[in-house]
């Protein structure tokens, strides 16, 4: 089992929590993890990038070279489109369909979805709706991960252990909310 995923978006959007929810998720496994991340101006909406593997044997590199990443999930669709050059041919992208226009020459988001057009695999959804509809409008990333949880390569269930870890500070209800998410972004999937 190997898993290499390119989790992107922008600063305040969640995705290091998705990457320390997988995290937690594969060493529940026994799966070794490797997780690189980068995030320089992200507290003022600048683009946020974490390389993750997971592997049930060694991993040398917590980088993913180009053309071997199996999955891209993306807050951010436009982020996700930056990432295309490291995904499988036969790879999948999840991503959000709402846009962070946090640049001045941002592209239309008629051309984004034209450029999403080609790619074979993907997950195109508006986390953010449902993430209001089920009442938590902050646990979109939730959502994404639950959408993106059928090509990780872990167990729903220990997915739903990291949820509880990482959110357990925060309150029962704050656990509910999130598990609760996970589950949609997993339905939409379905």
């Amino acid at each position: 089992m190997k898993t290499d995923i390119i989790l992107a978006g922008v600063g305040g959007q969640g995705i290091l929590s998705i990457a320390t929810v997988i995290g937690k998720a594969a060493l529940e496994d026994g799966l070794f993890m490797k997780q690189s991340e980068v995030h320089g101006m992200s507290q003022r909406g600048g683009d946020v990038q974490s390389h993750l593997r997971i592997s049930d044997r060694p991993i040398a590199s917590d980088l993913i070279p180009l053309g071997n990443a199996d999955i891209i999930i993306s807050l951010e669709p436009m982020e996700a489109l930056r990432y295309l050059p490291y995904l499988k041919k036969d790879g999948w992208v999840v991503t959000n369909v709402n846009t962070f226009e946090n640049i001045p020459n941002y592209p239309a988001i008629e051309s984004i979805m034209q450029a999403y057009e080609a790619i074979p695999n993907k997950v195109i959804l508006d986390v953010e709706d449902i993430a209001k509809e089920l009442g938590s409008p902050r646990s979109s990333n939730v959502v994404l991960l639950g959408a993106a949880s059928p090509s990780i390569g872990i167990d729903f269930a220990k997915l739903e252990n990291g949820i509880r870890q990482i959110f357990e500070k925060k309150g029962e209800e704050m656990v509910a909310a999130n598990l609760k998410a996970l589950q949609a972004g997993r339905a939409k999937r379905a």
